[in-house]
């Protein structure tokens, strides 16, 4: 639920209501009565510090298991990925 800024154009009287989005707005001054209006604010600053947010902070160890072999195989020479990648027929007894 959003934070929503009022002024009171009789006192001048800043405050801050919590609101749903849906709440309809303030109309009268807790301190005098008078009218109010919803100012437009910057909102709050967010600022993200440390780890654990992007979505690589938190791979599971499958992937990164799987991304070293991906890494590995890329860092073949071209005729041993091609050699690897074509498949010989199954012995016959």
């Amino acid at each position: 639920m959003p934070t929503y800024e009022y002024e009171c154009s009789s006192c001048e009287y800043r405050f801050e209501e919590f609101q749903g989005i849906m709440d309809k707005p303030i109309r009268s001054c807790p301190k005098c009565g008078g009218q109010v209006k919803r100012l437009i604010s910057g909102g709050g600053g967010l600022i993200f510090k440390g780890s654990g947010f992007y979505i690589t902070d938190y791979r599971s160890e499958s992937y990164k298991k799987g991304e070293k072999e991906e890494k590995k195989a890329s860092s073949l020479p071209k005729d041993k990925k091609e050699k690897s990648l074509v498949s010989k027929p199954a012995k016959k007894d």
